[in-house]
């Protein structure tokens, strides 16, 4: 066995940074990974605003239905109220005619004076 100058390997070719692909590169892996992650966690955090944004319409419309409602049966208890005291007066106006035309006569006149007429 003869040993030549060709047997002996080669060393390795030593890259410089700059020389080494990119992608190979575990910082630039690990910054496009935390890149992507916070792009993902922007996009569902748009989709929840946009979702909450939608129901808070909903519900904002459904409180003005509400509180419409809500005027309108005031409204309506107001006027029932009002009708109610007015029928009252009307019931002490009665009463006071029935009293002082019906009951009043009577009891002025006496039991034998009924029996006389």
């Amino acid at each position: 066995m003869d040993k030549r100058s060709t047997d002996t390997p080669e060393p390795a070719p030593k890259f410089s940074h700059e020389d080494r692909p990119r992608d190979a590169d575990p910082t630039e892996q690990s910054g496009r990974a935390v890149v992507a992650m916070l792009q993902q966690a922007a996009n569902l955090s748009n989709e929840n605003c946009d979702r909450a944004m939608t129901l808070a319409h909903k519900l904002s419309i459904q409180l003005r239905a509400a509180e419409d409602r809500i005027n309108q049966l005031q409204a309506e208890v107001a006027h029932f109220q009002h009708r109610a005291a007015h029928a009252e007066n009307w019931l002490r106006v009665i009463e006071k005619e029935i009293e002082k035309k019906l009951i009043a006569p009577r009891s002025g006149a006496g039991p034998d004076r009924a029996l006389m007429q």
